[in-house]
């Protein structure tokens, strides 16, 4: 294995890392109309991920930085040519997080609601086109010999790439669904509860539908392997679900998300990005990297501080393990920031 294999693998493990973390957060984000059914509820649901969303971010700015600085000519590509979709989703990111802050700044029933509509399309649009992103990444793009995008917006508005948005934000939503029955009670708990194997069942039928799609056109025999992992590790879910076992319901749809990003980045190897207009102009691990002393001192500074970012991460989601209900929402919270972060 060369360095540039490693740092392949690495940033795949760290789009694990993020869809894992931040697909619960955009899950709760997504079901706040449908199970915020009072103030109290979309108080609740805000706060079950209030001292973790910013943290869990953080794992796409390493994921960016990554790849900028591990395959500076995959991110070139990548940033120039899916520019406008990156940018919604940056807005939309920054849309979510003012609104986490502001939207218990003035005790008005008007100003919530506008900030909660905030936080559901802040959620909603990511969740979306992550799988349009990386469905075009896959599915491959129009690079010429100079390594240059030279398709438009619309481009990457394709059929498989669309589904491959309905299948992440249908996972990112069942994950959300699974942490909010792992993270509250009373009645929160069971109406996410009972929606989640709804959700379930919907978003493994397009996940199904898509690994097909991939595994047929560009499938690897491992790829095979790891999409039934996911198949099987989301109906499990369900099921764990349905057994009232919401810790093994939540780890499960975390696995599913894990092998289908696995799935993504084992049928995109050797290529980073490939060229739809010809396969001779495709980015690859190869003549996509940096050089390797560079690719070395990365590898250096890595070894030394992700165990430590990890060992943090995890001490925050250790402290925060208790399950919340209303009863631990302050009278007076309606004029206070939101977010458990602050308190």
């Amino acid at each position: 294995m060369t360095l540039a294999d490693f740092w392949f693998i690495l940033i795949a493990v760290l789009w694990i890392g993020y869809f894992f973390l931040e697909g619960f957060d955009f899950g709760v984000g997504n079901l706040l109309p449908a199970l915020g059914r009072t103030e109290d509820d979309r108080r609740l649901m805000i706060n079950t991920i209030g001292p973790v969303w910013d943290g869990n971010e953080v794992w796409l700015l390493v994921a960016g930085g990554a790849t900028f600085a591990a395959f500076p000519n995959w991110y070139a590509t990548l940033f120039s040519g899916f520019y406008l979709a990156l940018l919604v989703i940056l807005l939309a990111l920054i849309l979510r997080g003012v609104a986490f802050e502001y939207r218990g700044k003035v005790d008005s029933d008007v100003w919530r609601a506008r900030w909660d509509w905030a936080i559901f399309f802040g959620s909603v649009l990511p969740s979306v086109l992550w799988g349009v992103a990386f469905g075009n990444i896959v599915h491959g793009v129009p690079i010429n010999a100079s390594g240059t995008y030279t398709g438009s917006f619309f481009t990457l508005l394709n059929p498989y790439a669309l589904l491959a948005g309905l299948v992440t934000a249908g996972l990112f939503t069942t994950h959300g669904a699974t942490y909010l029955a792992l993270k509250t009670s009373g009645d929160l708990r069971n109406r996410a509860h009972a929606l989640m194997p709804l959700l379930g069942l919907v978003t493994a039928v397009l996940a199904v539908v898509f690994l097909g799609w991939t595994l047929l056109t560009a499938g690897e025999p491992v790829t095979w392997v790891t999409s039934v992992v996911a198949a099987a590790a989301l109906l499990g879910a369900i099921a764990m679900n349905r057994a009232g076992r919401d810790g093994w319901s939540f780890i499960l749809t975390g696995v599913t998300i894990a092998f289908a990003v696995t799935t993504l980045f084992v049928t995109l190897f050797p290529d980073v990005m490939p060229s739809s207009t010809d396969p001779a102009y495709s980015l690859t691990v190869v003549n996509a990297s940096s050089t390797h002393y560079t690719l070395k001192v990365m590898t250096v500074v890595a070894l030394i501080f992700t165990p430590i970012v990890l060992a943090y991460q995890a001490w925050t989601f250790w402290v925060f393990r208790r399950r919340l209900s209303t009863s631990d929402l302050p009278p007076d919270a309606g004029r206070q920031v939101e977010t458990a972060a602050s308190s």
